[in-house]
């Protein structure tokens, strides 16, 4: 049995990379990637861009059973966490399912320690003058007009209809 390379981001499911190879005829001067549906035993292909944007790479400590979501993948119950991985989404450095409450803690304090790093990258990224010249710049026209769904409903609402004096009933 092949082993699972990927998941879905959105979706989740096991899928296992097979090649990568330039498309023909419509698809020309594409790269093209086929994989394998493990669920469902089918073999497909899609552009590299979307599978790059649209699956992921299974990491080392991603739980085997919901691999990485931390959602109960057996029944399908989206609501429910992981019972492999008590809803984390990762097990312990060997890959083992954490088995006590101090080894869970273990892998709990694993992710926290990953999301500082990440935050503290982006922190130093921000940090640039350019940066944050592009941000004030990006701010000033946010506040130059308001979004255009406001203008929307204000104009939905200025707009004829049925309730009394000829405007909409509009609840508030």
């Amino acid at each position: 049995m092949t082993q699972p390379t990927h998941t879905h981001r959105q979706h989740g499911g096991r899928y296992a990379e097979l090649n990568q190879f330039d498309g023909g005829s419509a698809l020309e001067g594409q790269k093209l990637v086929a994989y394998r549906d493990l669920d469902k035993d089918v073999t497909s292909a899609t552009t590299l861009d979307d599978w790059r944007q649209l699956w992921r790479p299974i990491a080392a400590d991603d739980c085997t059973v919901c691999l990485g979501t931390g959602r109960d993948s057996i029944k399908g119950n989206k609501r429910q966490p992981c019972g492999g991985c008590y809803g984390l989404g990762k097990v312990r450095k060997d890959g083992e399912t954490p088995a006590t409450q101090w080894e869970l803690a273990e892998v709990a304090t694993g992710i926290i320690q990953r999301q500082q790093r990440i935050i503290e990258e982006r922190d130093q990224i921000l940090a640039f003058p350019e940066v944050q010249a592009a941000l004030q710049e990006r701010k000033n026209r946010r506040q130059e007009e308001p979004p255009d769904w406001v203008q929307r409903e204000q104009d939905w609402r200025a707009g004829g209809g049925r309730a009394h004096g000829g405007r909409r009933h509009t609840g508030d």
